[in-house]
């Protein structure tokens, strides 16, 4: 009778063929098993003293239970005495030297993973890729790192959560007395609008007249002033010429006075309204009015954010698989 292969199973698995796969029926051979987001561990099953036995790395366990977890990962004997001797995996990145010693604070337990992955991705990429296991490793480097990113990202969240309820309870707790008084305060000044806004009217003709008037009394003044200045010419030493002379000056002298005053008078008065702590005044906003899009298109379009902003759509049409007048869909493969 011929001898029954017991490694058959395993072997045509190694070789791409995988055989039926039953529970309770485990084959002999080689294989590995991870839990999820962990390392591979090696698993070897095989039938002695007329029982199945296995390992799971460097522990026992029921062959039958570890059979369907492992059986679609058979591995050479090579690779399994490699791992089970902390060798690990030629296609995978090794695993770092961090212990298990880790601390209790999540934060800075993540930070030394971190620092040990991080320490080896970049030594490991101080050199190209050649061959087929390197570039597996990569891929599973990544992963690994971006499951650490994601473990920050949901501690992250954790921690902060408590914060962001409670700045909600007190944002939601003040929003009305923030929001309600200021919209009315805003309604009350454009209710004033139309009242300061006449009343501005009003001083613009005031102004005008009393411009006015400052330009007559500064007529009379210099009139005044080359007067007197003529009286004192001629030097007439009699007490009327005197007399004269000396209310020709006098009289010069009021008249600037009067026109100084007309002068300021004739400065522009801002239409205000309330008191002191509380006045509401006209104030003139500057703001854009757009006549012609395309014109003021092409007059910012050397602006970064407006190239950011085309960039964006542009993107958004590409993905979108429409192709717009000034650009074309390109594509390009990028490890993922």
């Amino acid at each position: 009778m011929a001898e029954v292969n017991v490694w058959a199973w395993w072997q045509n698995a190694l070789a791409g063929s995988v055989g039926p796969i039953h529970d309770g029926d485990p084959q002999q051979g080689y294989y590995r098993t991870r839990f999820k987001d962990k390392p591979w561990e090696p698993v070897a099953i095989w039938f002695e003293d007329g029982k199945w036995h296995a390992m799971r790395g460097d522990r026992q366990v029921d062959a039958s239970d570890i059979w369907t977890w492992c059986c679609r990962n058979p591995i050479t004997y090579e690779a399994y005495t490699k791992a089970a001797d902390g060798g690990g995996w030629d296609d995978e990145p090794e695993t770092p030297a961090i212990g298990h010693n880790l601390p209790d604070d999540p934060f800075e337990a993540l930070q030394i993973e971190f620092a040990a992955e991080r320490e080896q991705a970049e030594a490991f990429m101080k050199k190209p890729i050649t061959t087929q296991a390197e570039a597996d490793r990569a891929a599973i480097w990544s992963k690994r790192l971006s499951t650490i990113a994601k473990k920050a990202t949901d501690l992250h969240k954790v921690e902060k959560q408590p914060h962001l309820d409670a700045g909600r309870n007190v944002d939601n707790k003040w929003r009305e007395l923030k929001e309600e008084p200021d919209a009315i305060s805003k309604k009350l000044k454009r209710h004033m609008d139309a009242f300061l806004q006449e009343e501005a009217r009003k001083e613009r003709e005031r102004q005008a007249a009393a411009r006015a008037e400052a330009e007559r009394i500064q007529r009379e003044a210099d009139a005044a002033r080359v007067a007197a200045e003529k009286a004192a010419a001629r030097n007439d030493n009699d007490a009327a010429s005197i007399a004269a002379q000396n209310n020709a000056i006098a009289e010069a002298e009021r008249l600037a006075q009067q026109a100084a005053q007309a002068e300021r008078d004739a400065q522009a008065r801002n239409a205000s309204a309330g008191r002191t702590g509380a006045k509401v005044s006209l104030r003139t906003f500057v703001f854009a009015e757009i006549t012609d899009f395309d014109a003021l298109l092409m007059a910012l379009k050397d602006r970064p954010e407006i190239k950011e902003v085309v960039d964006t759509l542009a993107n958004r049409a590409a993905r979108s698989g429409v192709e717009l007048a000034g650009m074309a869909i390109r594509s390009e493969q990028r490890a993922a």
